[in-house]
């Protein structure tokens, strides 16, 4: 399916606030931190309309434990197969009513490298709006070329490995 991108909104966080009070109120015992992550946190760039979630816990055993039934019981869907990919997230997606999907959650051991990456490349892109826009631009192009999200994804991954590595350089 291509990836359908979208043009900013100030509803993104809006809604990721709401959804973190949501997941707050049920997960509050078990987790350290939830943020905004993904296109839909950096203002002013075009994404795919999906608020993109990451929770960070202590450790996976105990947030099988305690928390993927919690976040199912918030009309997520938990998708165990991408575990054999990503070990280290548990991950979910939640739809609308039309089917749409709305939100995805990453669940994640908070001072992982996965959570670390995601966290650096957000930050960069909001504090470098010109590569913001540069992104932006690479992501209107590979949605052109890519009728496959996966495709489209994978296409993405040089650009934010790069960022990724500059804003850890400058971090240091």
């Amino acid at each position: 399916m291509k990836p359908n991108l979208a043009p900013s909104s100030e509803q993104w966080p809006i809604a990721f606030e709401k959804e973190k009070a949501r997941l707050l109120r049920t997960l509050r015992d078990w987790i350290i931190d939830i943020q905004h992550i993904g296109s839909t946190a950096i203002p002013g760039l075009i994404a795919k309309p999906v608020i993109d979630i990451m929770i960070g816990v202590n450790n996976l055993e105990d947030a099988d434990l305690h928390c993927v039934s919690k976040i199912q019981n918030l009309d997520y869907v938990y998708i165990k197969e991408y575990e054999r990919d990503l070990p280290q997230r548990r991950y979910f997606q939640k739809t609308s009513e039309t089917g749409v999907r709305t939100h995805q959650i990453h669940l994640v051991v908070m001072d992982s490298d996965w959570c670390k990456r995601r966290l650096l490349f957000r930050d960069y892109l909001r504090s470098h709006p010109d590569t913001a826009q540069e992104y932006g631009k690479l992501k209107q192009l590979l949605a052109e070329k890519y009728l496959d999200a996966n495709a489209y994804a994978s296409a993405k991954t040089p650009f934010i490995r790069k960022i990724e590595t500059i804003a850890c350089e400058e971090e240091r």
